[in-house]
């Protein structure tokens, strides 16, 4: 089965084909604000004008005549955006008479790490702009076991570095300011329980800018935050008893966040995984693969049903799959 995904929650526009063998083709464009954080008007605006071009560059690749099914992204995410991918994919379905499963995308994020890494049950790590969550596979559903409190650590880590005066996306700057950082300066460890908060963090972090090396400072940040994450993992193994962990999302390409944590598998004797760069970040793949999945065991979202859902949590939807 080939199917068509379309994501779009936020700030990448990317479709994609995928089959149960290979993701046979991924195009993608992304909206890059010219200031500040992510406008939802001004990115909705761009996956608008930007979705035909994609299209037409999905069917040069691959003929439109051998899709066999449309999945978008159905939630979470910015309205506005969520909006424009369902309505593509509606039409789309429509169009070539072809069925239609709307996606969430934490979901899309965990199965296609599991795809890509042949990870069998694990505790997964998802760090991205808007999400922080410990997820797990318990009693036929993913479970959320300990997740931000406030905002998520790609969000943070992208106020810090507009602090700095840096363009969106912020991550991949904020780590190479890291990398070249030495003095560790104390900012507020947050875990409570399971869950954890870095709005305070943030704050404390933009308050030594003019007062510290902003190397030090992306340093200090990420060594706070990024022990904060592995911790509330770590327990959340112990827990479950589970011995695999699965990192997925945007921040997860991270290259010190992703040492901490295999160093943390290390010590348990677990095994660590991680998907391929490109698919760590928002991508058409993941949509398409998780439709895919749905799809075959019985899934199916009639047009009337496919209304996006800013809010859409992962346990919502029951897991018949392995």
């Amino acid at each position: 089965m080939n199917v068509l995904g379309i994501e779009g929650t936020a700030w990448n526009l990317s479709l994609s084909v995928v089959n149960e063998e290979e993701v046979v083709v991924m195009v993608s464009e992304a909206y890059l604000p010219k200031e500040g954080g992510i406008n939802p008007r001004e990115a909705s605006q761009h996956h608008t004008e930007k979705i035909p071009l994609l299209l037409r560059k999905i069917f040069e690749k691959f003929p439109r005549d051998r899709v066999d099914a449309i999945a978008f992204s159905q939630g979470p995410g910015l309205g506005p955006c969520l909006r424009v991918t369902a309505t593509a994919a509606r039409l789309l379905s429509l169009k070539l008479s072809k069925p239609l499963v709307g996606v969430n995308h934490c979901l899309a994020h965990v199965e296609i790490g599991r795809w890509m890494t042949k990870a069998r049950n694990p505790v997964t790590l998802y760090v991205s702009g808007g999400n922080s969550q410990v997820i797990a596979k318990k009693g036929g559903r993913y479970r959320v076991f300990g997740e931000t409190l406030d905002i998520g650590i790609g969000n943070a880590i992208d106020k810090l570095a507009r602090s700095f005066g840096l363009p969106h996306p912020g991550g991949p700057k904020i780590e190479q300011l890291a990398k070249k950082g030495e003095k560790y300066y104390q900012l507020p460890y947050i875990v409570k329980g399971m869950d954890f908060s870095f709005s305070g963090m943030v704050t404390a972090a933009e308050r030594l800018y003019g007062k510290a090396k902003i190397e030090d400072i992306a340093f200090s940040f990420q060594e706070t935050a990024f022990a904060m994450l592995t911790e509330v993992t770590e327990r959340a193994m112990a827990y479950l008893g589970y011995d695999e962990m699965l990192l997925v999302g945007g921040v997860g390409a991270n290259e010190r966040l992703q040492r901490m944590l295999r160093e943390m598998c290390e010590d348990r004797n677990a095994k660590f995984f991680a998907p391929p760069k490109e698919y760590m970040g928002d991508n058409g793949a993941m949509i398409a693969y998780t439709g895919l999945l749905m799809l075959e065991n019985g899934y199916q979202t009639p047009i009337e049903k496919s209304f996006v859902k800013p809010n859409f949590r992962i346990e919502e939807v029951p897991i018949v799959w392995p």
